[in-house]
């Protein structure tokens, strides 16, 4: 992609970030340093916990692991950008940079949804239909849901990219956020973004609508199979099974407000809390593998 031909001398962005006050910015460093530490430690933890225990290897957790490395190079999209920016009093972004935000962005945040609706039919097929559970749910079909939504994440990311590199950007290069967004970008253009529009509305209107859609009627059903279960001790144990997926869908979605900070800080902080705490197989492996860590550092002494 030749930038210089279409941007007219416009080579970098200003990112105006949450504060232009720069008392503030020392605070805002300490935090997100912390969140994206703790983001970092805690998907990791996740991950290792996964591949570390034999009882976690079954589809739902596979899933798991792939949310938990993608919440971390989400993150890692935005964050650190941010802090060196930060501590070196500086708010800008190169064309090149504010492009490649920009495609890992949507191709990471996508990925997040696609995984999320993977995760819900997961849950469809291991409560509605337990006997088929292992048919249906193999690890050749778990490998190819997970490459079909990188493959169909990626398309809609590097459409939007290749579209943006022929869009002219003339005087105003002022961005309202902390990282380059989509939507700001389109309106700094002084050329016609109804392509990119058009990718927007059908393309967007995919992540945003039809696969919410997919996951609300997985999870009816879900409701309506754990409803006729007889015994509340089965009840709760279907619903365990689920809630912590649920509540990672209700955190994602909740999150239009404050968007760019929840999608691309806080929501990859807290899945590794919402899912390794609240899940008592999560829990064992964790015990497990910083008991092993200990024990071998504890060995290394002797």
């Amino acid at each position: 992609m030749k930038a210089g031909n279409h941007t007219f001398g416009v080579s970098e962005f200003l990112l105006l970030g949450l504060s232009e006050q720069q008392e503030q910015q020392p605070l805002f460093f300490g935090i997100f340093l912390a969140m994206y530490l703790i983001t970092v430690v805690g998907n990791i933890v996740i991950i290792l916990a996964i591949g570390s225990g034999p009882q976690l290897c079954t589809p739902m957790y596979f899933f798991l692991a792939n949310f938990s490395l993608t919440d971390l190079a989400l993150s890692s999209t935005t964050v650190p950008k941010m802090l060196v920016n930060i501590q070196a009093h500086r708010r800008t972004i190169t064309y090149t940079g504010c492009l490649s935000q920009i495609y890992f962005f949507l191709w990471l945040i996508g990925l997040d949804v696609f995984l999320l609706a993977v995760m819900a039919y997961d849950r469809f097929v291991a409560i509605c239909h337990p006997l088929h559970y292992n048919l249906v749910m193999s690890p050749r079909y778990c490998i190819l849901l997970v490459v079909m939504s990188l493959t169909l994440t990626h398309s809609y990311s590097l459409t939007h990219t290749i579209l943006l590199a022929q869009l002219s950007f003339c005087t105003d290069n002022t961005i309202p956020h902390f990282f380059c967004e989509l939507l700001p970008l389109l309106k700094l253009s002084c050329s016609d973004t109804y392509a990119n529009q058009c990718v927007l509305t059908y393309w967007g209107g995919a992540l945003t609508i039809l696969i919410p859609l997919l996951i609300i009627i997985s999870y009816a059903r879900i409701v309506a199979a754990i409803v006729r279960i007889p015994s509340a001790r089965g009840k709760w144990k279907a619903f365990s099974t689920c809630s912590s997926h649920l509540l990672a869908i209700c955190l994602f979605y909740a999150s239009d407000r404050f968007a760019a900070v929840m999608y691309a800080v806080v929501t990859p902080m807290l899945n590794p809390f919402i899912y390794g705490l609240r899940n008592r197989d999560m829990k064992r492996a964790l015990g497990r593998l910083l008991s092993r860590r200990a024990l071998q550092n504890l060995n290394s002494d002797i």
